[in-house]
């Protein structure tokens, strides 16, 4: 079954896991920007890292058949830094134009600190100031629930950002429900020991409806998997999903919100 990939970080993963994902049905994916698996020391290293998300990962991907789009930012587990941040968020602009960028993100909250905050306000801003989509990181369990809140007032406070418009990744159990009861959409990151396991994304699936809801691997530098989303096409099938209800999740929801861009092709 074909599926789209929304929020894999691919400069962490080799050229073996684009033919895997390939062969298992993947034909597009998204890719954030993120943390580097270390704190980058100055904003050159983020002109590097946007060309290789933008240029460079795009043209890897096509070897395999697999259309790339990118959002750009700095994330939050390096927003601490508000020096950096600015110089970072600088250097955006000018790149929103390249043709595989679909939005702002992944920002958000790590820590829920004042200074992440302000950083991440300051997205919002970029984001309403040039339309783009938003990508939403929401922190890990044990700030959670505050962090989703505090992103979501955040949102809202900005009369230029439409929650159709905005995707907040990470949701569980306990903020699953807020998210879609203010309009936004909801990501469900399929972790093998952290984040969202499998059988309780489907069960999320089965409890909340499918309505503005994705599932995706994020695929990053730690403990995760590049065919989570089919692993979940398998325990869906399993429970007795039919191929419509599996399709409309894996590639008609991720393909409705990312072609709001207008730059989303398939």
């Amino acid at each position: 079954m074909k599926y789209i990939e929304p929020h894999g970080h691919m400069v962490s993963r080799t050229t073996d896991d684009y033919e895997r994902i390939s062969l298992a049905g993947c034909v597009a994916l998204s890719e954030p920007a993120f943390w580097a698996g270390f704190d980058r020391s100055s904003a050159q290293g983020f002109v590097d890292y946007f060309d290789q998300i933008t240029v460079y990962e795009p043209m890897r991907a096509a070897k395999y058949h697999i259309q790339h789009y990118s959002w750009l930012c700095i994330n939050p587990k390096e927003a601490e830094d508000m020096v950096l941040a600015d110089e970072v968020i600088s250097l955006i602009p000018e790149r929103l134009s390249r043709p595989n960028v679909l939005g702002i993100g992944e920002i958000g909250l790590n820590k829920n600190s004042r200074n992440e905050l302000t950083i991440l306000e300051k997205h919002i801003e970029l984001a309403a100031e040039h339309q783009q989509l938003i990508l939403v990181h929401t922190p890990h369990l044990e700030d959670k629930l505050k962090g989703t809140r505090l992103t979501l007032d955040a949102l809202e406070a900005h009369p230029g950002i439409s929650p159709e418009r905005v995707i907040i990744d990470h949701v569980e159990e306990h903020t699953i429900q807020m998210v879609l009861d203010r309009g936004f959409w909801a990501g469900m990151t399929l972790y093998p020991d952290s984040k969202c396991s499998i059988p309780r994304a489907v069960d999320m699936l089965e409890c909340y409806g499918t309505e503005r809801i994705w599932m995706n691997s994020a695929c990053d530098w730690g403990h995760s998997n590049p065919l989570a989303v089919p692993r979940a096409i398998l325990e869906l099938k399993r429970r007795g999903h039919d191929e419509d209800y599996i399709e409309n999740i894996v590639f008609e929801n991720p393909k409705a919100f990312m072609s709001q861009s207008g730059k989303f092709r398939l």
